[in-house]
């Protein structure tokens, strides 16, 4: 754990170590005497290594906090990282339904005028053309009819 030595420690780390040397002289592990001269070395530590060599030799100094192995991730570090998967597979879900409609609107789009043009292009001009030569063909046997008066 030396990556640890050079870590500033705090407060709640002071006290901890403090607790272990105090249960460590009641268990008679320390003197009087060593137990006031860790207690003051152990309030006046900065890191993490001046903590760890004040308990180095007493069995309960390999528990304290930063010699833990912290590998796994913590209850609310697991719901955050799940709220994140959960929320970018929504967005993406979301996206891509709004792309699938689009396409469905873009192709419907597209048959309608693909529809009107064909019929604009083919069936209009053929019904207009038949429709002028009806009315040609009516006004020559209109003007071409006896009106029966002589």
């Amino acid at each position: 754990m030396r990556r640890y030595d050079s870590l500033r420690a705090s407060d709640a780390d002071r006290d901890a170590v403090t607790d272990t040397l105090r249960e460590a002289a009641g268990e008679g592990r320390l003197e009087p005497d060593e137990l006031e001269q860790r207690v003051g070395a152990a309030l006046r530590a900065r890191t993490y290594g001046e903590l760890a060599r004040l308990v180095a030799d007493l069995p309960g100094g390999a528990e304290l906090p930063w010699r833990r192995p912290t590998r796994s991730l913590g209850r609310s570090a697991l719901v955050a990282t799940g709220l994140l998967v959960a929320t970018t597979l929504a967005v993406v879900a979301v996206v891509l339904v709004v792309l699938v409609v689009l396409a469905i609107v873009a192709l419907a789009a597209a048959w309608w005028v693909a529809c009107i043009l064909f019929w604009v292009l083919f069936c209009g001009s053929r019904r207009r053309l038949a429709s002028g030569a009806v009315w040609r063909h009516r006004a020559r046997v209109h003007r071409a009819r006896p009106t029966g008066l002589l």
